[in-house]
Parts: structure tokens; sequence; C-alpha cells
């Protein structure tokens, strides 16, 4: 253990060797949190603490996963495998699991995802003949999502008048009787949703004193990572866990709080010092990731926010290139000034894709970088996209699959029963639904006893039902006898799952089944991965719990050379080369809606703080005059945090003239000439002054309130349509180099073909075109 101890360097090496007592770590971004982390739960197993006594909560499956990879080299493998250590939803899952008798609850309920919330929700709506477009679903959950994490239970709302008349007063009266069936209808079903994970847990520990007795016995040493992303449930938890011993390691960094949408209490990290008695502050402050002048440079930004801890980040890497700052004119040219900027680095120093990351503000924005980097075929991976398990067709074979597990599960039920068809529709499943309602059952128990209740169907939609019943317990047989992958097989080929897609025959049912053929690969590793986990078994319910809790940053494409794209939120904890941060404009980023408060505002400029903070080599910054918003042309003026960063750590790289020209439609000389001596000219602002590498931050504000329409840039004027011939060499801002192949026409209705290198053969407008001669 003493070899890695001393591969740490003074600051991180402290909080390692704290061994008793309540403990903070401020981590600055890239300051190696993680290894101090790691390497203090290696120190405190070394020292005699029991791997079942430590509880560390993580972020990311994938940082959990990492974490014990580490822990296992230095402890070995079989005691790293005694650690509980994963997300706060997947280790009180696993709690839960064990405890769930106590509430009521099976312990292989259903852990349902936001869609199968929605959904739920969605129907109790329609069942209670409400205005869809006053109760929206998507509203309403979020909302009820809001109430769990607040701890807000039915009880406790229907107590609050405050919150009711709020609710009344926003024309959604029935919200408290929503939340209210919502919660009776999950019970039932023996299903709880993430947020349920948390509300149970502090129900549990709260309920029941020798269970948190028993839980306090047994975690006596506990870490949280990113503590500053912890809502109100998680924070009780931890401190009602911690409370006897008191052995509690939090590190996070007050600067990367970004989570308030989602119901994360900065406050929580800032008061920390006030829960415990005697807590040892340590600070880590030197960073190994980014060149200086991203260090400086976010330093500068976030040093203007009022609610922080004190701390100053540094680093001894080398000072590295400025961060370059990028105007375009549309989000089109900066889609290709991206593409055009990740391709030149790439051919020039021999870089992966996987070394570039384009981050944004908002999904939306992603489109116009995907377009122009297919021109250059340049191969990405969109993150936060539409994940893998939730595509219909895996939807439908994990319904299959929960509905095996926990036969009272009614939104796999509702979503399997008819598929592939079987004869069984929408009336027979509302009189199923008024059944179970009236007998106060699962949909699943009143179709096992029919012959035992008055159900006005027909003798052959009895049959039907059930043949589907009975194939459901077949399957439940097989569960019992069989890991994952053997139930999972034969739900694909028994139900018809496989055969409907392959009689589809279409390309779409084709890629259907390949889906479908990927998830049996899957469960087949999963259970092969299950084997060296000392407490697994490889069964259905607990890879339905890792597909559950999974995120999107924790599968691995098994492709990794892709640039990747995806939100500002989703970047926080990773790292790239070159990072690419677009849209840096007013009410886009800063969002207009996070502009009310100065909280808010302060929460955005920590976000543009961990954007920044990706990069280890080179940041860009790219900001545009006009954008298309909600289908508009808008004007856009640059973010205030680029006049936030320090002048002397950036260049500006927008040219002064770019490849675009207009020819006017008209002849200039029937205006006359203009008598100059009596203009009062104003001194244009250039936008790479004489003797600088870009404009001092007064000259940018004023660059700000200029038009974009007197900054249009020009092109190439000497160009004539009598320069152009058969066989001409060109360039085009969007299309790339091409040669002319055909012309034809005359005057303005001229066009020329280009056969392009990259975009095949187009016919242009010469009047129009934006052509540059090359050759």
């Amino acid at each position: 253990m003493e070899q890695y101890i001393n591969e740490l360097n003074d600051a991180q090496k402290a909080p390692v060797l704290h061994k008793e007592g309540p403990l903070m770590v401020i981590a600055g971004a890239g300051s190696g949190k993680t290894r101090v982390l790691t390497y203090r739960i290696a120190y405190l197993m070394s020292q005699g603490v029991d791997a079942f006594n430590i509880l560390a909560l993580t972020f990311t499956n994938k940082a959990a996963r990492e974490m014990k990879k580490r822990i296992a080299d230095i402890v070995g493998n079989s005691e790293a495998k005694n650690l509980w250590m994963g997300t706060f939803h997947s280790v009180f899952a696993k709690i839960l699991r064990f405890e769930a008798d106590k509430l009521g609850y099976p312990s292989n309920f259903t852990i349902y995802d936001t869609q199968d919330s929605q959904r739920l929700i969605s129907s109790i709506i329609k069942e209670m003949s409400l205005d869809k477009d006053v109760y929206k679903y998507k509203q309403v959950q979020s909302r009820i999502s809001s109430y769990k994490n607040s701890l807000i239970t039915v009880k406790a709302y229907f107590n609050n008048p405050e919150l009711v008349e709020a609710d009344a007063m926003a024309k959604r009266p029935r919200m408290g009787d929503i939340y209210k069936e919502y919660v009776e209808r999950c019970f039932k079903a023996g299903a709880m949703d993430f947020d349920d994970l948390l509300l149970k847990t502090n129900e549990l520990l709260t309920r029941f004193p020798d269970v948190l007795m028993k839980y306090q016995d047994r975690f006596r040493y506990i870490l949280v990572d990113e503590y500053q992303d912890t809502n109100h449930s998680q924070y009780l938890i931890v401190r009602a866990l911690s409370d006897r011993f008191q052995n509690i390691c939090v590190v996070g960094d007050d600067a990367q709080s970004i989570y308030a949408f989602r119901g994360a209490n900065i406050n929580n990290i800032l008061n920390y010092q006030k829960d415990y008695d005697n807590v040892k502050v340590y600070r880590l402050e030197q960073n190994y990731r980014s060149t200086q002048n991203i260090v400086k440079a976010a330093n500068s930004i976030i040093e203007k926010n009022k609610s922080r801890l004190d701390k100053v980040v540094w680093t001894e890497n080398e000072d590295g290139p400025q961060i370059k700052v990028h105007r375009s004119v549309t989000d089109a040219e900066e889609g290709r000034f991206v593409s055009s900027s990740i391709f030149d680095n790439k051919m020039q120093h021999q870089l992966p894709n996987g070394h570039f990351a384009v981050l944004y503000r908002t999904n939306s924005q992603s489109r116009a970088i995907e377009d122009a980097l297919r021109k250059k075929d340049i191969p990405y991976r969109i993150y936060g996209g539409l994940s893998f398990y939730q595509r219909k067709e895996i939807k439908d074979v994990l319904g299959y699959l929960r509905l095996v597990i926990n036969p009272k599960d009614e939104e796999a039920l509702k979503r399997v029963i008819n598929f592939p068809t079987r004869g069984i529709g929408q009336t027979t499943m509302d009189k199923l639904t008024v059944a179970a309602n009236h007998y106060g059952r699962a949909i699943f128990e009143v179709m096992e006893n029919l012959d035992k209740i008055d159900l006005k169907i027909n003798s052959g939609t009895k049959r039907k039902l059930d043949d589907f019943v009975t194939m459901i317990k077949s399957f439940q047989i097989t569960n019992q006898a069989s890991d994952a992958f053997v139930l999972a097989e034969q739900v694909a080929k028994k139900t018809g799952i496989l055969q409907e897609f392959k009689k589809d025959g279409t390309p779409e049912g084709i890629a259907r089944m390949e889906n479908v053929e990927e998830l049996l690969n899957g469960i087949k590793d999963f259970v092969e991965g299950q084997k060296e986990l000392a407490d697994a078994t490889g069964s259905m319910a607990e890879f339905l719990e890792d597909v559950a809790l999974a995120t999107d940053l924790d599968k691995d494409t098994g492709d990794d050379d892709r640039v990747a794209l995806m939100t500002i939120h989703l970047a926080k904890g990773l790292e790239f080369p070159y990072v690419y941060i677009v849209g840096m404009e007013e009410d886009l980023f800063p969002s207009a809606m996070s502009m009310n408060t100065r909280s808010e505002l302060e929460e955005e400029r920590r976000l543009f703080y961990v954007a920044l903070t990706r990069a280890e080599k080179q940041a860009y910054l790219t900001y545009t005059q006009s954008r298309y918003r909600w289908g508009k042309l808008i004007d856009a003026e640059p973010s205030r945090f680029i006049e936030e960063i320090d002048d002397q750590y950036l260049e500006y790289i927008t040219p002064v003239e770019t490849n675009y020209r207009f020819k006017p439609m008209i002849d200039s000389d029937i205006f006359g000439e203009v008598d100059k001596s009596k203009l009062r000219l104003k001194k244009p602002v250039s936008s790479t002054p004489p003797g600088k590498k870009g404009p001092t931050e007064s000259q940018l504000r004023k660059l700000r309130k200029l038009k974009p329409e007197l900054d249009q840039p020009v092109g190439n004027t000497n160009l004539f349509d009598g320069d152009l011939t058969v066989g001409t060499l060109v360039s085009h801002t969007r299309f790339g180099k091409g040669e002319i192949v055909r012309m034809e026409g005359v005057g303005n209705d001229k066009k020329a073909e280009i056969k392009f290198e990259n975009g095949g053969i187009k016919k242009l407008l010469l009047r129009f075109a934006k052509l540059n001669i090359i050759g």
C-alpha cells in the first residue's frame, strides 16, 4: 500500500490517511479526486477495516466499476467484491430488495423508468376524464418527482394547504388525486419509480429504527462522491446512516454544482461543516488535466460567483494555446467551422476522433453539428439520445421479462398482452382493468381467476387470455431453473417476437430483429460477468435491475473512436483533449430561462466552468450572429461569459473575410456617388487588430452592439462568371472542393454543374453560389 500512497501529492495524501471522524475534500476540476477516493478506500482496508463495513456512493455506475477495478488491483479482487459501491439508486435498491416486505413490497419489485411512469400517469389522467392539455402527463410526472425528492408524500401533500392552493391556482386542482392514484397503482403493481428508491429508503430508515441500526452498524465508513449534486432526500439518507460513527468523507466541488433543476441542493456542501462536529477540510487545488491557460481562464470565470467555497485551482502543466473564440454568421456556418477544425486538427496532429467533444447547452443544437460532421465523413456519437433500452422492440422484450419476474406489473402487461397480435383488444383490457380495480387485485390475478368472477367476455377471448397466462407461468418455471440468458432466449422465440420481425422483411423489421439479437448478446455478457461477483446469481431479476439503473454514459458502445456530442450536463466527469463549446450566446448560454435570479445565473456560470474544464489541451468557444430558434431566424449576441474571461487567455480566430460573396442583382451606378467628406464615419472595429491576437474586452463589448447585417462577410469580388469554365477547380463553403463539369444558361440564369469530392454532383445558380477558384 505504501508504494501507492507515495504516488500522491501532499494535498491528496492527507485525506487518504485521515481514518476517523468527518472530513470534506473540496476537489477542483482535474485534481485527482477519484484517485483520492480509491486510495482512501484501499487504505482503510489495509488498516483492517472490513470491506463489508465500507459504503461508497458514486455519480455513475461506470465510476463505481472503475473505482472497484482500481481497488482490486491494490487489495485483491476477492476483497474488492465485498465493497458496497454504486450510485445512490443502485445501492438503495439493493437494501430495499432485502427489506421490501417491511414496506409491503415483494422483493422482486419492478423499477419503473421515466417512460413507464409517464405511461401510467397518462392512463390515470384518461381514466379520470381530465383535460390532457391542462394535465400534461410529462409535467404531472415532473411535479410528482419533485414532491418525492422533497419528501412530500401523498399524506404530506394533502396536509399542506399551500401546495393544494398552488395547484388549484395553476388550474390543476386534481393534482393531489392523480398523485394518490399513481402511488396506489404503483404499490398494487409491485413497482417503484426512481424517486421511490430514495423516498422508500427514507421511509424504511425512519419507520424501522432496528433497520436503521442494522445499516448504521454495517456502514461504519461512508464515502460520497459529487456531494454537491445530492438532493434533500439523498442528504437525509446519508445523515441517518452516518449518524452513529460519523466516519463520513464527502468529496465535491461547489463550482461544479449544476443539477439544481433536478433537485440538487448546493447548500448540502456549503453547509457541511455545520452538520458534523470537528469536520476536517482538505483542498485539492492542483489541476492535472488542463493547460495553464484553460485553468486560469476557468478561475477568472468562477470567481464572479458570490456563493462559493474558498479555493484557487492551479496547475504545473504547460501554458498551452489560448482559448480560441470564433464568430459565425449562422448556426450552419458554426457547424461547418467545428467540423473543419476537427478535421484539420486530426490531420495535422494525427489524432483519433475520440479526442474531440462538442458540447452544447440544449440537445436541439446538435443538428447543425451533425450535418457538418456527416459532410466531412467524421464519425460521431450523440450521448443522451434515444437509449438502446428505450427502443420499442427492446422495451417489448423487456416487458415480457418484467412480467415473468413480477406478474403484478400492469404497465408491462398492457405493453405485451397483444404483441405480437393475439386478438386481445382494448375493450377486453378495459373490462379487465375495471374488474381489477373493483376487486383490488392486479390484472394478471384477475386473468388467473376468470372462472371465479363474472366477466362478460366471449369464450374465444377467454381461451386467448388463458393461453397467455399459461405461457407466462411456463416462463416463470424456466426462470426458477435457469439463468437470465436461457429465459430471454425462450421468451424471444416462444412469444413470436422474433418471428414477427422476420416476417416483416422490411429493413426496419430486420433492424429490429438485429436489436433483439443484440439484447440477447448483452444478456449473455451480463450473465458471464455476474459469475465474477461474490453475491450475484446471473438471474433475470439482477439483469432487469442493472438495465433500469443504467445511465447512457454507463454503456460501452464498443466503438470509442467517435467525436462525442453531448449537452454540458452530460459531460460532467469526462475529459477530452479538444473541446468545442458551441452556441455561446445570450439567452442560449446563459439560458433565457435561467436568468431570473442571481442563484440561477450563478448555476449557469458553474455550468460554463464545467464545460471549459473538460478540455485538456485546447478549448474553442463559438457563437453566431443569427440562429434559427423555434423556426425563426433571430439575431444573437455573444454570451456575457466570453466577456468574463480575462482577455489574455483568449484568441479571436474569426477571419475578416470568409468565402461568402454577394453578386448584386442591380447596377450600383444608378445610385450615383456619395460625397464621403460630408459623412461622420465611425472607425470600424477589426476582428483582428494590428499587433494583437484579438480585440480587447471593451472592443468585444462594442462588437456585441454591432448589427449582424453590418458585419456580413464579403467574398472575392474579383470573381466573374467569365472566370468559370469546364475544368475549373473551385471550393464551396458547404460542399468542399470540386471541378466544374458542365456550364449552361446565360445572365442571371447561368448555372454550373460541379462534381464535389464529398458532396457528389451539384447544379448551382452562379449568381447565388458561394464559390472560390482554386485552380
